[in-house]
């Protein structure tokens, strides 16, 4: 039997990659400029998803508030500080390289659109030897819009030449940008939930990368 996608598109933070440890101390770099308290990986993973500016206006939020101009000030900081030690903690999550292999044996393109500017996504992905392994990989720079609209799926299918395809994330804005795109949304359930898993509106959960071939095949 034919395996019914040709793409199967990833989300990277909290979903291809466990992101939280580095975003973290990248986040607590740029507060420890301010003299603020460091927030915990379980404090920040909920602020993940948006992109890095986003992160930081959160943190800044959580800690004291955000004062005009400081986030213009404190951004660079972050980025290079998150460029200089992107994969120090970061690790793909478990059964992904698996997931990939079984997905390629059957012919399926794989790809990213993710919040994340493209250049860090390159950068990270590249460090565990995935970069290559991807049909295309959209940023949240790439084009001008970010999820939770369809534009950076609509991409990603696009510069992978096209066919069914599923799109796999970890938060609100990977399910809103699927349903908008048209394609079946799948949850991981150890990514970086900011709520419980049910209450995303995803056509389906997993909770390990050994359910997501099986999952796909029977739909």
């Amino acid at each position: 039997m034919d395996f019914p996608f040709r793409i199967v598109g990833f989300d990277l933070d909290g979903t291809l990659v466990d992101t939280a440890g580095d975003l973290t101390a990248a986040v607590n770099h740029a507060l420890a400029l301010l003299d603020r308290a460091p927030l915990s990986e379980a404090e920040v993973r909920p602020m993940i998803g948006l992109g890095a500016r986003h992160m930081l206006e959160q943190g800044l939020a959580a800690t004291g508030g955000v004062s005009e101009g400081v986030v213009e000030r404190l951004y660079p900081e972050l980025l290079r500080y998150y460029g200089q030690h992107i994969a120090v903690r970061s690790r793909p999550f478990p059964g992904l390289i698996d997931a990939l292999d079984r997905l390629d044996a059957l012919g399926v393109r794989t790809a990213v659109a993710t919040n994340k500017a493209e250049g860090l996504a390159r950068q990270l992905l590249a460090e565990f030897g995935l970069a290559d392994r991807m049909s295309a990989i959209v940023g949240g720079d790439t084009l001008g819009v970010r999820k939770p609209s369809p534009g950076p799926i609509h991409a990603m299918i696009e510069q992978s030449d096209g066919g069914r395809t599923a799109f796999v994330g970890d938060s609100i804005y990977d399910v809103m940008a699927a349903k908008a795109a048209g394609v079946p949304s799948i949850l991981v359930g150890f990514g970086f939930l900011d709520r419980p898993a049910a209450d995303f509106g995803a056509d389906h959960v997993i909770d390990h990368y050994d359910e997501l071939v099986p999952l796909l095949a029977g739909l």
